[in-house]
């Protein structure tokens, strides 16, 4: 800050040595190094409320930036990329229109589930029969080679 270097500490300490005298020096020294914690303290009080302001500035400008972009920007920004000139967005309406129209005209009802058809006497039920089938007649294959 002040840019001193070891001569001209040792020049002010000579001078001050030689005004002041051996013994109010130690007072003087004490004195200005309690005037310099003083100084530290009250810069540093400065800073840091000087920080804080510009803390608040930058939040007050998110907080802005933030309702700006509520405001619906963003969405006007990405079609603005998306389809600058407006034909996508026209020919969308255009075709949301076609399908309401064919909608209404045709009388499209929603389909329901799919109940099986009736069972009648000349279709074959798909149920169990009533009687199951009987097993083939087990074969000896031992006694047939014997025989043989």
């Amino acid at each position: 800050m002040f840019d001193l270097g070891w001569g001209e500490m040792g020049v002010i300490a000579l001078v001050a040595l030689i005004v002041l005298g051996p013994k109010e020096l130690p007072n003087a020294l004490r004195t200005m190094t309690n005037l310099t914690r003083t100084a530290r303290k009250l810069a540093g009080e400065f800073q840091s409320g000087v920080n804080e302001i510009v803390r608040e500035a930058e939040l007050e400008d998110a907080r802005k930036a933030a309702q700006s972009i509520s405001k619906g920007s963003i969405s006007k920004a990405i079609e603005k990329v998306v389809d600058p000139t407006g034909e996508m967005k026209t020919a969308v309406k255009a075709v949301e229109t076609d399908v309401n129209k064919a909608k209404a005209d045709t009388h499209i009802s929603p389909v329901g589930p799919i109940a099986p058809p009736p069972a009648s006497a000349s279709t074959p039920s798909l149920a169990a029969p009533s009687s199951p089938p009987e097993p083939a007649a087990p074969t000896n294959v031992e006694a047939d080679e014997k025989v043989s």
